[in-house]
Formats: structure tokens, C-alpha cells, sequence
């Protein structure tokens, strides 16, 4: 009986310590979520929002503990917006930091927390949210992607650029 006892004890401990080595495995292969700066830049269609959002000096705000939600134009969204108006908002940084503050709200929403009301974004303003089911608009945007995770938020891909109330 004792010979049975010490040889269930081993053949546990192995079992332990073979579930430890795969834990230990499973866990370097997930890699851990980066903050939204560098989450985001790993999207290609979102390149003219990355590369405004360094211009704008934004890459601190979204590297910061959040939780912070970004509503993020894609490409096509930017290439819909009249050529002299970016041009404008690339020249003008304190104008250009007040369109892309407008899309980040303080605070984490996946896309199914999504509420029909308003949100109060970083530069002060109120968005318009709605949801019915999966489909998710912000403003007159529709979102194309939903639900990427970064450590300190969520960003979802937008198709259009949300300009602020004028003041």
C-alpha cells in the first residue's frame, strides 16, 4: 500500500508540473496587449490616423493608463474629407489636436456597451452613440471594425472623420 501511495504521489507531481510547463507555455505565446499607440499602429488602414495623431503630440495621451475608448478614422475616411481642410488642420496643431481629441472618450466601451445617448470625449465635447444589435454608429460614422484591444482601452475603426461642434 505505501509502494502504491508514493507512486500516485509522483505520477501527480508530474502531472503538476506538466500542467505548470504547458501554463508556462501558453502564456509566452500570448503576447501581452500593448497600449493603443502602438495597437493602432499595427493597423495599416489606420496610417494617416497614426501619423496625425504623432503630429497632433497625441502618442502620450494614448500610451497613458486609461481606460481610454478611440473612435479611429481609417484611410478612406481621410481620403473623403476635402484636401484643402486637412491641409489646414495639418498646419494648425492646437485645431488638429481639437478633431482627434474629439475622437477619444475617456473610458473603455466595447462595442456591445455601447448605450444610444452621449459621450463625453477628450476635448469636451459630447458624440452621438447609437447601437442596434451589432451595428454601431458614432455621430454619421459607421464602425467597420470593432473591439481592438489595447492594455489601456478599445478602438474601434471608423469610416469617417468626425469634425467637433463648432464653439
Amino acid at each position: 500500500m505505501l509502494m502504491k501511495t508514493t507512486l500516485l504521489r509522483r505520477h501527480l507531481g508530474l502531472l503538476g508540473a506538466s500542467a505548470l510547463v504547458l501554463s508556462l507555455v501558453a502564456c509566452a505565446s500570448t503576447p501581452a496587449p500593448l497600449p493603443l499607440t502602438e495597437s493602432l499602429a499595427r493597423q495599416p488602414e489606420l496610417s494617416t490616423f497614426n501619423r496625425l495623431i504623432e503630429k497632433a503630440g497625441l502618442q502620450d495621451s494614448l500610451r497613458a493608463a486609461g481606460p481610454l475608448t478611440v473612435f479611429a478614422p481609417n484611410n478612406e475616411a481621410f481620403k473623403a474629407v476635402p484636401a484643402k481642410t486637412l491641409e489646414a488642420l495639418s498646419q494648425d496643431p492646437v485645431q488638429l489636436k481639437a478633431v482627434l481629441s474629439y475622437h477619444i472618450v475617456p473610458a473603455k466601451l466595447e462595442a456591445a456597451e455601447i448605450q444610444n445617448g452621449h459621450l463625453k470625449t477628450l476635448n469636451g465635447a459630447n458624440l452621438s452613440a447609437a447601437r442596434a444589435g451589432t451595428f454601431v454608429t458614432i455621430e454619421e460614422a459607421v464602425v467597420q471594425t470593432a473591439d481592438l484591444k489595447a492594455s489601456n482601452g478599445v478602438a474601434h475603426v471608423v469610416d469617417r472623420v468626425l469634425l467637433p461642434p463648432k464653439k
